[in-house]
């Protein structure tokens, strides 16, 4: 069985307040983009389940990959599933905001449950990725979605203007530490509730509006992250409507007119931003 686990952006991020538990409440919007990895399934002839990644490097041992986490993970609800070589190519880039790790985990577990016909429903399959990974929940149904709570209260939507944009994504070679990211931020209520703006279609009310709390304390100790928007937004040759850090970072995407068209766009960016990590596709 073979697979394309795909990556996502926030469009928008409000820090609300920090919990008793030290964990932050946020509002965000979660959207899947098209940016795949490939992931490879098959029976195993060993007693034993294998991990082989290529592509990106990936630094963490076999058992802490969110991939084996996942088969472990689908193993132990199912009580015993037979062994797997998996095969994981990595083009996503890791500490990006992408969501690509969880992307992987996620397909892991779909591909095992309909491998293995174990009859898993998707809020099962739900309740398992979360407790590999906080983005994981989103990438079993892979729709638009409003997270809350910690960002693992999923409510799927609806939203139709995002694909009037092609999208562009800048990954520079520096990773922002999440924690590091939270450490800095100023939680508050936002004058205009997240869900409330992106439930409208004039995205010239709506753009204005979104913002991701994380720019205010990554930008200033990453400036480097801060010219990619800044640069992106003042190109016109790709016409980008809007900008912005995805999740806590390090990339950056941009909402672009398509009458750019994408393969164009994809060679600006990579031009623009040599050495980054460049990707460019019609959004939705």
């Amino acid at each position: 069985m073979i697979l394309f686990p795909n990556a996502k952006i926030n469009l928008g991020l409000d820090i609300l307040r920090k919990r008793a538990d030290g964990y932050h409440d946020i509002d965000t919007v979660m959207y899947p983009v098209p940016w795949c990895d490939i992931l490879e399934i098959v029976p195993s002839r060993q007693d034993t389940t294998s991990l082989t990644v290529t592509g990106r490097a990936v630094g963490c041992p076999e058992e802490k990959n969110l991939v084996m986490r996942a088969y472990r993970a689908i193993e132990k609800e199912a009580g015993s599933i037979p062994p797997v070589n998996i095969f994981l190519h990595k083009v996503i880039p890791d500490g990006a905001g992408l969501g690509g790790g969880s992307s992987d985990a996620a397909f892991t577990l779909k591909a095992l449950n309909d491998m293995f016909n174990l009859g898993f429903t998707q809020e099962k399959l739900e309740h398992i990725a979360s407790g590999i990974g906080a983005d994981c929940p989103f990438f079993i149904r892979n729709t638009p979605a409003f997270a809350s709570g910690t960002g693992t209260t999923l409510e799927h939507i609806d939203i139709e203007w995002p694909r009037q944009f092609d999208i562009a994504i800048i990954k520079p070679e520096i990773s922002v530490n999440t924690r590091q990211a939270y450490s800095a931020v100023k939680p508050g209520i936002p004058e205009h509730p997240l869900r409330e703006i992106v439930s409208g279609n004039d995205t010239k009310n709506i753009l204005p509006l979104i913002k991701n709390d994380f720019e205010a304390s990554v930008f200033p100790v990453f400036p480097e992250i801060s010219y990619i928007k800044e640069r992106l937004l003042s190109l016109d040759s790709i016409k980008a409507s809007y900008a912005a850090m995805s999740g806590s970072g390090s990339a950056v995407f941009a909402l672009c007119d398509k009458s750019t068209g994408s393969d164009k766009l994809a060679e600006i960016i990579s031009s623009e931003f040599p050495d980054a990590s460049t990707f460019a596709a019609p959004l939705g």
